[in-house]
């Protein structure tokens, strides 16, 4: 069902960088970044750095929509991300940092990548807009797939990954890797990303890889606790609620490859567009003829001797 993608030969080494992005200063965000590709690069050999949900400009909706050109980053190239672009280059590092991007007089939420020779690769634009960004921003129109070190990763940004269809068609694509930067906020939103990425998980046999803010940022309290799933849903390895923090971690081969041997939903699955779906009405048994039962509530427990 899936493209035929070869599993990797060997692990990959990712960071998830955690901080508080000022409001819409692109300069000062761009800095904080730099330096945390740089530092992940030289503490620990990471080659991919994930950064959160538009963390270049903060979330910061109002003040994207009210001067874009100021607070969003300039689509085709924008000089105040140069900083970013060095540490990728100097360090030979991959960058995938949140955004909002201006283009063409409209916005979108988007996963800047930047490669490690120091140029902007490609962008991915968030499909799947929360009801508060819909006035503000346009929707991306496809996925986004990357290659790096023979690992495939399937990109998302934060409401994404709560649409199991959206990983389903990275895992489609051959993906071994789903990776998203997100603000998931203090109460339901660390329950929702609890529940959605060992899900993501575990229903497609990958890697699921979380970059969240921390601190306030567009009225939102994040909370934190960035974090990477194995491909059986398990926790590998989680940060703090608050505070700057990196995490890294290797996604393994040897996992991978055992996932998929364990549980094959993949090679299983049935092209969706196959299935037929039948409706079956079922017969009511008229009102006059059933006898009325006044509901009780439901016993805990049932003892059958």
């Amino acid at each position: 069902m899936t493209h035929t993608v070869p599993l990797p030969s060997r692990p990959l080494r990712i960071a998830i960088a955690q901080a508080c992005p000022e409001p819409g200063d692109i300069v000062a965000n761009t800095a904080t970044a730099a330096a945390m590709v740089r530092e992940a690069a030289e503490h620990s050999g990471a080659r991919v750095v994930l950064f959160p949900e538009k963390f270049l400009t903060g979330y910061e909706p109002d003040l994207i929509r009210g001067d874009p050109e100021r607070n969003a980053v300039q689509a085709g190239g924008d000089e105040r991300l140069d900083p970013l672009l060095r540490a990728c280059s100097d360090t030979g590092t991959v960058a995938i940092v949140g955004t909002a991007v201006h283009d063409s007089g409209e916005l979108s939420v988007s996963a800047l990548v930047l490669d490690s020779d120091g140029t902007w690769a490609t962008r991915y634009d968030k499909q799947m807009l929360f009801r508060t960004e819909r006035d503000v921003y346009r929707p991306g129109s496809h996925g986004l797939s990357l290659d790096v070190d023979g690992w495939r990763l399937g990109l998302g940004v934060c409401y994404d990954s709560g649409f199991p269809e959206h990983a389903r068609a990275a895992a489609l694509d051959g993906c071994h890797a789903y990776v998203v930067g997100a603000l998931f906020s203090v109460g339901n939103g660390y329950y929702e990303s609890r529940m959605w990425f060992p899900s993501r998980a575990f229903d497609n046999t990958m890697y699921t890889v979380l970059a969240n803010h921390v601190g306030s940022t567009g009225g939102w309290a994040a909370c934190g606790s960035s974090a990477v799933w194995d491909p059986t849903g398990r926790l590998v390895t989680e940060a703090g609620p608050d505070g700057r923090e990196l995490v890294v971690a290797d996604l393994d081969p040897d996992c991978l490859r055992r996932a998929r041997n364990a549980h094959s939903v993949l090679d299983d699955l049935r092209d969706p567009t196959l299935e037929s779906r039948k409706r079956v009405p079922l017969s009511r048994l008229p009102s006059r003829n059933r006898p009325e039962f006044i509901l009780q509530p439901a016993p805990r427990h049932t003892r059958m001797d």
